[in-house]
């Protein structure tokens, strides 16, 4: 059949005219809308051939139902977006975090604060995959990135990436720099954002600790905790299965988290040996050297455990939960990866709390899969289960032990122990070598521990000295006040201490 060519054009005085954008807004309440409409016709549908064939479609019914249902209460429970802040950017800021999950956490929270400081527009981080655990995740693999951009919205604009026009295949070279550890919103302002004129992109190639603890805004303090609380939300494949890990051991009641920290790559950062044989000890002292960037190469493990700088060895912890009052009845989730020594190291833990349990024995090895060679995927479910615990014990105060002491502080100050290891290992080797009674040495463990389980107080300043501070993430007192009037009726009268 032959077309006429005139049947099929088309003439500019009839094109339509300009379709004007739609707001995200409309967007969104578009595809609320169809998505209801749809999910109801085919259930209606579905309910009419029912009528026809009642028993063969029984079951599809049923499942259908059961989806159409869950998908609206999605919906409708979906949050309205914040109306975004406007204001003109000063340019872009790339950042790659380094460290592990939780130390790229809270570097996660620092960046949004200083693109919000200083109006810029944010990418969405990078994160670290060149440190000891290789992980290839990245930022949407671990949090869900469309609440994390539209949770913030109001505050800071941010992007999935960078714009190809300002990619160096364009003759765009961004700045690439650190900036200085432990900076406070001056350094920011006088210093960083005056290179803005200069550069359209600065891209943070560090990003642990450059933020200060103190001397903060308490706006901008209230905005690091913001997005630690409320806008880092992990993906729902980790929050399914973190939850799940939650209610199989809340099932079963009460549970401690122990965050046992006697992994290989803390004992070899920290040059701690204490428990090990020569081979053990000379395999952690090669790793360490293997490291460039861990500087401490030689060091004297003895004194630094007798300075409190190592992690209690799980032999170490068998007595000092039980001088803490846990029996073997309490239920114990070892929040940790590969123990150094494997399960031979936990024979005595096992042996005194045989409720000991980890995420690889409550899941079934298909649920991990997906999980494995992710060590961030996994710390991500330790850490869920950790800040749902009914107490919290950290062998090692890293970044793991203080970001969680921090979140079960913001729910409520959660019994976090806080072990002072410099007492405990001088307790220990006195109880060991028979100079310390057991009765004596539970009554010296748990007087030294009575104002160490996460009760609320300040957080301590020392001037000229942020690393021997307390942490910000550890105790965001700015951020625990809200609907108090007065912030000392919670965490005590007179100023923060500030120690010379």
């Amino acid at each position: 059949m032959e077309v006429r060519s005139e049947s099929i054009m088309v003439h500019c005085d009839k094109l339509p005219a300009p379709v004007i954008p739609r707001t995200r807004l409309q967007l969104w309440f578009i595809r609320v809308c169809s998505s209801i409409v749809l999910w109801t016709c085919l259930v209606q549908l579905v309910a009419v051939g029912e009528l026809w064939h009642p028993h063969l479609l029984a079951g599809i019914t049923n499942r259908i139902s059961r989806v159409a249902q869950l998908r609206v209460e999605e919906v409708q429970s979906l949050p309205p977006l914040l109306p975004a802040r406007k204001y003109k950017s000063n340019g872009i800021l790339r950042v790659s975090c380094n460290g592990g999950l939780n130390q790229m956490r809270a570097a996660i929270c620092d960046m949004v604060t200083v693109a919000r400081l200083l109006n810029l527009t944010l990418v969405v981080p990078e994160l670290d995959k060149t440190s000891f655990w290789a992980d290839p995740s990245n930022f949407q693999d671990i949090f869900d990135v469309r609440h994390f951009i539209n949770s913030l919205r109001d505050e800071v604009r941010i992007i999935k990436r960078l714009p190809k026009r300002f990619n160096r295949k364009h003759g765009l070279i961004p700045l690439e720099m650190p900036p200085v550890s432990w900076s406070n919103e001056k350094y920011y302002l006088q210093q960083i954002l005056p290179l803005f004129g200069k550069y359209k992109v600065l891209h943070f190639n560090k990003t642990d600790a450059r933020l200060a603890n103190n001397g903060i805004p308490a706006d901008l303090q209230k905005l690091r905790c913001r997005v630690n609380f409320q806008a880092l939300k992990f993906t729902p494949q980790i929050e399914t299965l973190g939850f799940k890990l939650v209610r199989m051991l809340q099932e079963k009641g009460p549970f401690l988290a122990l965050h046992l920290r006697y992994e290989m790559d803390m004992l070899a950062f920290s040059g701690c040996t204490h428990g090990c044989t020569e081979e053990e000890a000379a395999e952690l002292k090669r790793m360490r050297y293997a490291y460039p960037w861990w500087r401490e190469k030689e060091i004297v493990s003895e004194e630094r455990r007798s300075q409190g700088l190592c992690p209690l060895t799980p032999e170490e912890m068998v007595l000092v939960l039980q001088a803490l009052g846990f029996n073997k009845e309490t239920q114990i989730y070892i929040a940790a990866g590969e123990i150094y020594g494997s399960e031979q190291r936990l024979v005595a833990l096992r042996a005194a709390f045989p409720q000991i349990v980890k995420k690889e024995m409550l899941l079934a090895p298909e649920e991990l899969r997906q999980f494995q060679n992710h060590s961030s995927q996994m710390a991500a479910l330790d850490f869920m289960v950790s800040v749902a615990s009914s107490t919290f014990i950290p062998t090692y105060d890293g970044n793991m032990a203080k970001v969680v002491e921090g979140h079960r502080r913001y729910l409520g100050f959660k019994k976090t122990i806080l072990l002072d290891r410099k007492r405990l290992v001088g307790l220990l080797d006195m109880h060991q070598n028979g100079t310390l009674s057991w009765t004596e040495f539970v009554d010296a463990v748990r007087l030294a521990h009575e104002k160490r389980m996460g009760q609320p107080t300040r957080r301590k300043v020392i001037v000229d000295k942020p690393k021997e501070e307390d942490y910000f993430y550890a105790n965001p007192q700015e951020c625990l006040c809200e609907g108090i009037a007065d912030c000392d009726d919670l965490l005590g009268p007179g100023k923060s201490i500030r120690l010379r």
